[in-house]
């Protein structure tokens, strides 16, 4: 049998109370932990042997109900999941343990979720189909068709994603990586009618896919890796390919993308801001633009190299696009 290793570990764990704190602070306790032991365990020697008062969610330890899902040193994680000596190899030995919303925090490391349930609902995240009350058969679903929903069905409503979104922090109306996800799970399902209603709801400006911010951090974080910002890519094919993509900002950025790359073989970074805002649109830019001009980030457009292999890239852009830009 190997022999238990141990190490010695701090953590700072939030705590506040809404119905009696002003301010949130933090306790902080020195621990001797083993190799054995996810964050989950710690919560619990910390509420048995240190502090009943700590407040924080529980339930099946098994990574399936998303329930004790918080934050370490910033990282949403799973408690249950997630073990310690994983954390200490990236943060080292001083943990800070927070929920995943610290504006939101109802007692310690527990939060309400509303907006998150509200989003999700926002989305439709169920079948929308006429259905035979007293079926005779099945309504069989082939294995390639369940390929087509990537994994989406696999998410467990934890917030990690939700919460750990920049635009989700600064934009009330976003809907977030976490509802997109379950947008595309049942627009995609083959047996879905409503999906016309979900692609219209997430295309909205201000609340729709388009203000993702590419940041991967949905990705980073997801236990069980349903990789939202894939499904948000999805959902953006989704509506060119529909014929509903509005004409703005986002979309022309998306439009311009291509282009440059079916042009260039290689991003015109400096082309990409002009198409998508315009030429007055693209004046702001000028102070940035010299900066990375003189870095050598960017370059005149009669200066545009191609890429090797430009003709093979182009019939790679024709064979895989089905958008209508």
């Amino acid at each position: 049998m190997d022999a238990l290793q141990s190490q010695s570990v701090t953590f700072k764990v939030f705590r506040f109370n809404e119905e009696t704190d002003y301010l949130p602070y933090y306790n902080t306790y020195t621990l001797n932990v083993t190799h054995e032991e996810v964050v989950l365990d710690i919560l619990n020697r910390i509420k048995w042997d240190h502090d009943g008062s700590l407040s924080y969610r529980r339930s099946c330890r098994h990574g399936i109900c998303g329930i004790c899902s918080i934050k370490i040193n910033g990282k949403a994680i799973l408690a249950c999941k997630s073990r310690l000596f994983d954390l200490i190899d990236i943060f080292g030995t001083d943990l800070v343990i927070e929920p995943l919303s610290t504006k939101r925090v109802i007692k310690d490391l527990i939060i309400d979720k509303k907006d998150f349930w509200e989003k999700h609902a926002h989305v439709d995240p169920y079948l929308v189909s006429e259905i035979d009350e007293k079926p005779t058969a099945e309504h069989t679903v082939f294995p390639h068709q369940l390929e087509q929903l990537m994994e989406a069905d696999y998410c467990i409503q934890c917030g990690a994603c939700h919460y750990s979104c920049p635009a989700v922090e600064i934009n009330e109306l976003y809907i977030g990586p976490a509802a997109f996800a379950a947008a595309y799970r049942f627009t995609a399902d083959v047996r879905d009618e409503g999906g016309m209603d979900r692609l219209h709801t997430v295309n909205q400006e201000a609340q729709g896919v388009w203000d993702c911010v590419k940041c991967m951090e949905c990705a980073e974080v997801c236990p069980k890796e349903v990789n939202p910002i894939e499904k948000i890519t999805k959902l953006h094919n989704m509506i060119f390919e529909h014929g509903i993509a509005k004409n703005n900002v986002a979309t022309r950025h998306a439009v311009g993308f291509a282009h440059s790359i079916t042009k260039h073989g290689l991003l015109d970074e400096g082309e990409l801001v002009r198409y998508s805002e315009g030429n007055f649109g693209v004046l702001k830019h000028v102070p940035v633009a010299m900066k990375m001009f003189s870095k050598g980030k960017i370059v005149l457009p009669w200066n545009m190299p191609k890429a090797d292999k430009l003709d093979e890239i182009r019939k790679l852009v024709k064979s895989s696009s089905t958008a209508k830009f």
